[in-house]
């Protein structure tokens, strides 16, 4: 699922040139993903996000990880959404092929085909805020 959240949010930034979700609860059986956006989500534009994320799934790409210096990672990424104080502490970075690349503490699976199948379940927008909440299923 955590991985799943990775591919969801580089899709959406693909798609739409968002940022990456600013809220997220992931759980096994059904996810949640906040994003800061301007409109309601058209029903064809949440087919196409669910299409996308299902390719890169089955593609099979390789999950891996590296580390880098605090420095060197707020050069490339956010890392608000860290827990803690990060300073002076290496911070993983999740690869997920050449598809993504994002820090993050959670676990993940070792390639996205172990991910099963993505569906979006529903979406809502309020506020400027677009949320999209998603299933797996094997």
């Amino acid at each position: 699922m955590h991985t799943a959240e990775h591919i969801l949010n580089r899709t959406m930034q693909n798609m739409f040139g968002c940022s990456r979700c600013f809220s997220a609860h992931i759980n096994p059986k059904k996810s949640k993903c906040d994003y800061r956006f301007e409109r309601e989500l058209k029903d064809q534009e949440a087919r196409e996000i669910e299409s996308r994320v299902n390719k890169v799934i089955a593609a099979d790409l390789e999950v891996s990880f590296s580390f880098a210096s605090p420095a060197e990672a707020k050069e490339e990424f956010d890392l608000s959404r860290l827990p803690g104080d990060r300073d002076g502490e290496n911070v993983r970075v999740v690869y997920i092929g050449d598809y993504d690349a994002c820090p993050c503490i959670g676990e993940h699976v070792k390639h996205t085909a172990e991910i099963g199948e993505f569906r979006l379940t529903t979406h809502s927008f309020a506020d400027n805020v677009l949320r999209l909440r998603f299933k797996l299923s094997k």
